[in-house]
């Protein structure tokens, strides 16, 4: 593996599995160390395309996000690093989808747990091509100042205080990801700070060892002296204590094997990582520590003393005149992201939405306030939760009886009515249902529905005045309105809608006024005298017992009253009654699976 660095400020990387954080780390970082372009080219998220936004500093970006990994590497020929945040089930099947395109040089295998035949047979396949496998079981790694893997050094604060945001003189490679992050923060104490650091990752197999990172750092010219930290278990120390017999390696080492304190048990002892478990003498931390002493390392003779003998071996090449401490820089500003500003309190956001009927912030969604639960545990209805909804109280219970009653009658008029006729024409085009349901509602206006609010408007603002049925009827007539809620192609006089009687017959049981429907029934009277089909109809009934509702409740008041009518409160009942209505005919016309409608000739008058 030798050879030298494996990234550079340039490098850019696939991200398999979309996992937001790490990849807006990722970027953040690379917007620190002063990157002209992101480190991270594109994403990989089976079964989906587009883009994902993220923010580069202050500037948001669209990411092209690629349903396969050979999309991707097609789509990005540049991009080197393949970043494996797949589960440890799809971990191997999609990092050696990603070894196998001639574009990958390097893959960081996230996951834990990953089966070890699988782990072995990557292994062999990127030797077999040249290629490095960094993991399974690792946080990744980092070129301080130019790229990282994943959430390799942690959060932002971290890494500046860790000073990763430009290149030190030291070379670092462990097992372990989370004590990586602390030496990060041990060597920049001590030194002028990391110039690579490696997690190779705590399974049995890694992808990678330590003596090959080391053999690369004693390539690399920037690197001045390395650090390791291994652990007890495996015997990847001993190929380092080889390379040091040898003298492939000429740089200072400072190295520490952890685990010295399993001696202290009794029986054998799991150290976290799969592969932190002794196996016997050879595999203890004494043993391997003593080893790499013996071999040329500088190993202190505790991790408390760790520390101590990095910062003397750094001095001494300092002193020596091998080295010269990188100056340092001021890191640019991430700017901070809106929300966690706002948690924080050291900014102020207008919304842009108000909303004062529900919320859905809290363990359960509140109507006007009220838990769903306790709807429901209250055995509340359909007029319950539009009195909540729709009026932001809660309604006595006739009123709400009587809102469930409107939707009950109105729901459906049968399939000769526009709105039905429109919704039938639509489903047996084959569209979907809320294609065929909007057709219906769209016909919805002043000759059909939205009488109700005409109604409720024109009876309300004549009975307030004080007019009399004539006089109402008659100055309609001078402006050339029909008075709505009167009048209806079957019904007459002798033969009244059954509907209208029922209302009628529930408000005046139920209601503690109906004054409002009364000056209806007077208006009646008096059309009837003209014409014995100008009957008191459906929407007039509604519209003016709404209004009886409203004031007989004691619940609104003037100006509320007015506002709902205006607003077109009553429209809305018969829209959210015959929607009911509309959707039957769609379902009734595709489940006959009746063909694509045409008008009959016969129906049509062609003239010129």
């Amino acid at each position: 593996m030798a050879t030298g660095q494996l990234f550079s400020k340039t490098t850019q990387a696939l991200f398999y599995n979309y996992k937001q954080l790490p990849i807006q780390r990722m970027l953040d970082f690379d917007f620190l160390c002063g990157r002209e372009t992101p480190s991270v080219a594109g994403i990989i998220n089976p079964g989906s395309e587009g883009f994902q936004k993220l923010f580069f500093g202050q500037e948001e970006i669209a990411i092209p996000v690629h349903s396969t990994v050979e999309a991707a590497c097609a789509a990005h020929p540049t991009a080197d690093v393949f970043i494996n945040f797949a589960s440890f089930r799809s971990a191997a099947a999609s990092s050696m989808s990603a070894l196998k395109q001639p574009t990958i040089r390097v893959v960081a295998i996230i996951a834990e747990g990953v089966p070890e035949s699988d782990t072995k047979q990557l292994i062999g396949f990127a030797k077999a091509n040249n290629k490095v496998v960094i993991g399974p079981a690792t946080v990744g790694g980092i070129q301080a100042g130019a790229f990282k893997i994943g959430d390799t050094a942690g959060t932002i604060d971290n890494i500046i205080q860790c000073k990763l945001y430009r290149p030190g003189s030291v070379g670092f490679v462990s097992k372990s990801g989370g004590m990586s992050n602390e030496l990060y923060n041990t060597i920049a104490r001590v030194t002028d700070g990391v110039y690579e650091g490696i997690a190779i990752g705590g399974d049995v197999f890694p992808g990678s060892t330590l003596s090959d990172h080391v053999l690369r750092f004693n390539n690399i010219p920037q690197v001045k002296m390395i650090v390791v930290l291994g652990e007890l278990g495996g015997r990847d120390e001993y190929s380092l204590v080889e390379a040091l017999k040898q003298g492939k390696i000429n740089k200072p080492v400072v190295a520490w094997v952890s685990g010295t304190c399993a001696t202290l048990f009794k029986s054998e002892v799991q150290f976290g990582h799969a592969g932190a478990k002794s196996g016997g003498e050879m595999e203890s931390a004494q043993a391997k520590n003593q080893a790499l002493r013996d071999a040329g390392a500088v190993v202190p003779t505790s991790y408390e003393a760790f520390e101590g003998a990095i910062k003397e071996a750094f001095e001494k090449l300092v002193s020596d005149g091998k080295t010269t401490p990188v100056k340092e820089i001021a890191p640019p500003q991430i700017p901070e992201d809106l929300n966690i500003a706002i948690k924080s309190g050291k900014v102020r956001a207008p919304t842009h939405i108000i909303s004062t009927i529900a919320d859905d912030r809290g363990e359960e969604p509140c109507y006007a306030g009220v838990p769903m639960s306790s709807i429901v545990e209250q055995g509340l209805g359909v007029g319950d939760v539009i009195s909540l909804l729709w009026f932001k109280r809660s309604l006595p219970r006739y009123c709400t009886r009587f809102i469930e009653i409107c939707i009950l009658l109105c729901a459906d008029h049968g399939p000769c009515v526009s709105g039905a006729h429109n919704s039938i024409v639509t489903a047996r085009a084959g569209k979907d249902l809320v294609s065929c349901l909007v057709s219906g509602l769209l016909t919805i206006g002043p000759r059909f529905g939205g009488a109700v609010d005409d109604a409720a408007r024109y009876f309300k603002d004549a009975y307030d005045k004080g007019l009399t049925p004539y006089e109402f009827v008659e100055s309609m007539k001078k402006k050339g309105i029909r008075v709505p809620g009167i009048g209806h192609r079957i019904k007459r006089g002798d033969n009244r809608d059954k509907r209208v009687e029922l209302l009628q017959l529930y408000a005046r049981e139920n209601f503690p006024s109906v004054k409002y429907m009364e000056y209806a029934v007077q208006v009646e009277t008096y059309t009837l005298s003209k014409a014995n089909n100008l009957v008191l109809n459906v929407d007039g009934a509604i519209g003016s017992l709404f209004l009886d509702l409203l004031a007989g409740s004691g619940m609104f008041t003037k100006p509320e009253i007015d506002e709902i009518v205006d607003i077109g409160y009553l429209n809305g009942l018969f829209v959210l009654a015959r929607s009911i209505g509309l959707i039957g005919h769609t379902f009734d016309q595709k489940r006959l699976k009746q063909p694509l409608y045409r008008h009959p000739w016969e129906d049509v008058l062609y003239t010129k």
